[in-house]
């Protein structure tokens, strides 16, 4: 006979809830990468995925087209499944732990608790929506940045910045060049 449990999912207030009065552990199962730039406090680290090395002729080609793409834009590494994944956590927890398992954006954290699941553990939780709907301050952090902000890398983040700066530009130019035909703006804040 085969026990499932049912995976809970809750949002980021429930999750402190768990960890802080029901005993959760957190599982972070972010890449290095990630995980590296913020993470919880006190929090286990066991990736779903690893960095892809191998050196095929398959992979190489394939981390060749990742890394001028994805890679490039959002600064993620090539990876691969961690064939370790459940022997580790294994090695951390017992079947019978609290374990509540987050990732960026809920998608590693959702495939690793069917995982653990189908390995007995019983007792999961994921965060709805992952790291990146975890407003600041709701966990102690480590890291350089804040923990919704762990998966934005690469010329996505330079983005950002290009767009905010062209954007003022643009706005100055027409204010500027509104006041100099004698056209007035007016702005209203209500």
């Amino acid at each position: 006979m085969v026990i499932r449990a049912e995976v809970d999912y809750v949002d980021s207030e429930e999750a402190k809830v768990l960890v802080s009065k029901e005993g959760y552990a957190v599982l972070d199962v972010r890449d290095t990468f990630q995980y590296d730039r913020a993470h919880i406090k006190s929090c286990h680290h066991v990736p779903l995925f690893i960095e892809n090395k191998d050196n095929d002729l398959g992979t190489i080609l394939k981390r060749t087209v990742h890394n001028n793409f994805s890679g490039l834009f959002f600064g993620l590494p090539f990876t691969k499944p961690n064939p370790e994944f459940v022997k580790s956590v294994n090695e951390k927890f017992s079947t019978d732990s609290k374990l509540l398992l987050v990732c960026q954006e809920g998608m590693r954290s959702a495939a690793a608790a069917r995982q653990l699941e189908e390995e007995g553990f019983q007792n999961i939780s994921c965060i709805t929506s992952g790291l990146q709907s975890v407003k600041p301050g709701t966990f102690d952090s480590v890291g350089k940045v804040e923990l919704q902000d762990a998966g934005k890398a690469g010329l996505v983040t330079v983005q950002g910045k290009i767009s905010a700066v062209l954007g003022t530009i643009l706005i100055c130019k027409l204010i500027l060049s509104s006041s100099s035909h004698g056209y007035t703006l007016a702005f209203s804040f209500t």
